[in-house]
């Protein structure tokens, strides 16, 4: 029974420490840099609309919020299919949001963020 359980221990130990390195680990990260990353760009696009709407209009301006609204809408897209309430998708609150000046799809996309622990990011 000593020998058994001598062999059996190292077998154990690596399972242990393999448990702790699993891959479910790296996905939460990513997960969250995801996360963080989409908060980070809608918050960019509201300043940066906000800043536009505040000023008298410019065309340069207007392609700066187009290509905030474009970088949001890339930061969406692995998480698209992630709920955000009233029977919707992040991404469809948040194509809403950018393309049609949704302010409900917005506040949407805003609690989101509330709610993945990235609300200081956004307007």
């Amino acid at each position: 029974m000593a020998r058994w359980i001598k062999a059996a221990l190292p077998v154990v130990a690596l399972v242990v420490l393999g448990t702790g390195c699993s891959s479910q680990g790296h996905d939460d990260q990513r997960l969250t840099e995801r996360r963080e990353d989409y908060c980070t760009q809608l918050g960019g696009w509201q300043k940066t609309r906000n800043a536009a709407a505040e000023d008298t209009p410019d065309p340069d301006e207007y392609d700066e919020v187009g290509a905030a609204a474009q970088d949001v809408l890339l930061a969406m897209r692995p998480l698209r299919d992630e709920p955000v309430g009233q029977g919707r998708t992040l991404g469809e609150a948040t194509a809403a949001a950018t393309e049609n000046s949704d302010r409900e799809a917005e506040g949407l996309a805003v609690r989101y963020c509330g709610e993945v622990g990235f609300e200081t990011l956004t307007r």
